[in-house]
């Protein structure tokens, strides 16, 4: 008889791993859609009359159903007498006084500051446009010859290293308007004497505003604006080389000058920014092409850093560039500003610099700072953060 074998241990189940993947959740309800809103049309901005050319104003005045010659009437009231409102416009009707009050602006500065230099008689007036946006604005005095300075940004981008506008940063364009209004209020800080020059070097990058820029040359040029010769105006570029190439193409007679402080690249782009965006070498081929399309000279702006840019060297690398352009240049000492670590040079460095520039370049002058004292000069215009 076999002996049974023993049976084998019945293994104990292992218990089930849990299901780790992960339940669905229950869908949560869908959320029936609220009707949208309706998208609140933006209303149009009403036209500053100061920024528009008589036939704009033409146009508008016609889309009130009065007489194409009111548009006369206004111009002069606008651009000619510098009316502060419209009630101002008393041969108009009340009416259309009331309506132009409803349908369009006025830009009208407040004149927050005025100071004058004891030197020079300078005259730095600090303005102020809607929403406490502040410029600076410079009247110049030079024996018979009554120059403005005008702003075309609240402060600017560029931040060229020795001027005190690029430290503000920047604000925003300036309108065509605003800048038209700046002529005005320097017109009338200027009276009895006439406004006769207008050079657009303050505060900002002009050709960085460019259409606005225009269109202020352009009413200021007009006989129904403020009638400024073309001639007596002077648009100032850091080296903005687009800008300079479509004031090549504007047929306008304005004069250009550039503000090269450096003849070599590597010492331009460390003083101005800008270099970095448009070379010198573009610059260069920009100006060539702005004379040869008007047939006018373009003048070298340069400012004398001291041990920056005034040796001998620097001297005759600007004059090279100058002949070679048919330029003139204005040789400028630096005007002292806040925690700058520039200083001007010595007069003795000064007239060393002018003489090696003329054996090659007979037109190079040195042009005289005004308003310093009350840091109305050239790189000097700057508005505090807390007033803009």
């Amino acid at each position: 008889m076999r002996k049974q074998r023993p049976s084998k241990p019945v293994r104990k189940q292992r218990p089930s791993k849990p299901d780790l993947r992960r339940k669905k959740r229950p869908s949560k309800p869908v959320r029936k859609e609220r009707p949208s809103k309706p998208v609140r049309k933006q209303r149009p901005s009403k036209p500053d009359l100061r920024g528009l050319s008589l036939d704009e104003l033409k146009s508008f005045i016609l889309k009130l159903d009065e007489p194409a010659y009111r548009a006369g009437q206004i111009a002069d009231w606008v651009f000619k007498r510098g009316a502060r409102s419209f009630d101002e416009m008393t041969n108009l009707s009340k009416a259309l006084r009331e309506r132009l009050s409803e349908k369009a602006v006025l830009s009208c500065a407040r004149v927050v500051e005025t100071r004058t230099s004891e030197v020079d008689g300078t005259r730095k007036l600090l303005l102020e446009y809607a929403g406490r946006t502040r410029i600076e604005a410079v009247l110049l005095r030079d024996d018979e010859r009554i120059t403005g300075c005008v702003s075309t940004q609240v402060g600017c981008k560029f931040a060229c290293s020795f001027c005190a506008t690029g430290a503000m940063g920047f604000k925003r364009n300036l309108t065509a308007g605003e800048i038209v209004d700046q002529m005005i209020s320097l017109r009338e800080t200027a009276a009895p004497d006439r406004l006769g020059n207008v050079v657009f070097m303050g505060m900002g990058e002009p050709f960085d505003n460019y259409d606005n820029v225009m269109r202020a040359i352009r009413i200021a040029n007009a006989e129904w604006g403020l009638g400024i010769g073309a001639r007596r105006m002077t648009v100032s570029t850091a080296g903005h080389v687009p800008g300079i190439r479509k004031l090549a193409e504007e047929g306008l007679q304005v004069h250009l000058a550039v503000s090269l402080n450096a003849p070599v690249q590597g010492l331009r782009a460390t003083l101005m920014p800008i270099a970095d965006r448009y070379s010198l070498t573009q610059l260069l081929g920009a100006i060539e092409h702005y004379s040869e399309r008007t047939g006018r000279r373009a003048t070298l702006e340069y400012v004398l850093l001291r041990d920056f840019n005034d040796s001998p060297e620097m001297a005759d690398a600007l004059a090279e560039i100058a002949r070679r352009l048919l330029c003139k240049v204005n040789v400028i000492c630096y005007n002292q500003t806040t925690d700058s670590v520039f200083a001007p040079p010595t007069d003795r460095t000064v007239e060393s610099f002018l003489s090696q520039v003329r054996k090659r370049c007979p037109t190079v002058v040195r042009r005289v700072s005004r308003g310093s004292d009350i840091a109305a000069g050239c790189g000097q215009l700057c508005v505090p953060r807390d007033g803009t």
